[in-house]
């Protein structure tokens, strides 16, 4: 069963995100992670003049990820009604996307774990619609939860899935480069045989 987008209330992120002694994540690991996104995009020179965040959040990678993709335009989606009022972001959910914009650069970071299966499939979907680049993907699974988040700072969530489903589904649409990045099948980008990661021999 999803988390509701009330539980996403003003409390839940004073809790994982505001207070430092029980955040989940820093300025200083999203900064680096848009950096990470942003250098592997140049490296396959894909340009970025859109981008969507589904599930931004607080909008940790806003600022690093503009700082670097200087002609991007960024549009941050977000199911938590106090999010959206707080930050202006367009209010909507993965599993509904219907927008027939198309972005250079998808990032899905942190959301997909809440959606049961049948939602995370829809969201993996409307994702692949919605890219027509490259997307940035990251989500805790069930060997995270057991080997490596710290479990005091992340909500439990029942029904995590394994690393190979999410693989499996994104495989469908995407290719992966690694590091959480994957490149939407068709982009005109190429890509050498051993900057794919999992490729077949």
């Amino acid at each position: 069963m999803a988390i509701v987008s009330e539980t996403f209330d003003k409390a839940y992120y004073q809790r994982y995100y505001f207070n430092p002694r029980t955040a989940v994540t820093t300025r200083a690991e999203m900064r680096n992670r848009a950096e990470l996104i942003a250098a592997c995009l140049n490296y396959a020179g894909l340009p970025v003049r859109r981008i969507l965040d589904a599930g931004c959040g607080v909008g940790l990678l806003r600022a690093p990820l503009l700082r670097r993709l200087r002609q991007a335009q960024y549009v941050g989606l977000e199911t938590s009604a106090y999010l959206c009022q707080r930050y202006g972001w367009r209010q909507g959910t993965l599993q509904s996307l219907r927008s027939r914009e198309r972005f250079d650069l998808v990032i899905c970071y942190d959301v997909l774990q809440y959606l049961n299966v049948g939602e995370a499939r829809q969201a993996i979907a409307n994702l692949a619609r919605a890219c027509r680049g490259a997307l940035y993907f990251g989500v805790l699974t069930s060997g995270d939860w057991r080997n490596n988040c710290d479990q005091a700072r992340t909500d439990h969530i029942s029904g995590l899935r394994p690393a190979s489903w999410y693989r499996r589904e994104l495989n469908r649409h995407f290719q992966s480069l690694g590091c959480g990045m994957w490149l939407r099948r068709g982009a005109p980008v190429t890509l050498w045989d051993l900057d794919s990661a999992g490729a077949a021999p």
